[in-house]
C-alpha cells in the first residue's frame, strides 16, 4: 500500500512560479511510475505530467512551463510550475502506479493523493 500526500499549493499571480511536492510512503516508490493530474472547477480531471525511471511526459498545455521530477531517496515527487496562467487554476493530484512505464490516463494509476489547491489570479 502506498500513501501519497501533496503539498505546496497556494494563491499566486499570473507569471509566478510554484513547486508542488508529493510525499510517498512505502519502500517501492522508486519502482513506480508517478504522475500529476489536475481538476478545474466544473471540469473533468486531466493529465498534467508523468515520470518513470527514465522518461517524462507532459500535457501540451503545460509543456515548456512545468517540470516533473522525483527524488527516490526522499520518496518525493515534484512539479515545478513556471509562468503560471489563470487557466492553471485547479486542484492538483499526485498519482502512482505499480508499473515502471509512464501513463496518461487516470485508470492506469493505482494510488492517489488528496489533492492540493493551486489558484492563479490574473
Amino acid at each position: 500500500q502506498v500513501r501519497l500526500v501533496e503539498s505546496g499549493g497556494g494563491l499566486v499571480q499570473a507569471g509566478d512560479s510554484l513547486r508542488l511536492s508529493c510525499a510517498a510512503s512505502g519502500r517501492t516508490f522508486s519502482s513506480y511510475a508517478m504522475g500529476w493530474f489536475r481538476q478545474a472547477p466544473g471540469k473533468e480531471r486531466e493529465f498534467v505530467a508523468a515520470i518513470s525511471w527514465s522518461a517524462t511526459k507532459y500535457a501540451d498545455s503545460v509543456k515548456d512551463r512545468f517540470t516533473i521530477s522525483r527524488d527516490n531517496a526522499k520518496n518525493t515527487l515534484y512539479l515545478q510550475m513556471n509562468s503560471l496562467k489563470p487557466e492553471d487554476t485547479a486542484v492538483y493530484y499526485c498519482a502512482g502506479r505499480q508499473r515502471r512505464v509512464v501513463a496518461i490516463y487516470e485508470y492506469e494509476y493505482d494510488y492517489w493523493g488528496q489533492g492540493t489547491q493551486v489558484t492563479v489570479s490574473s
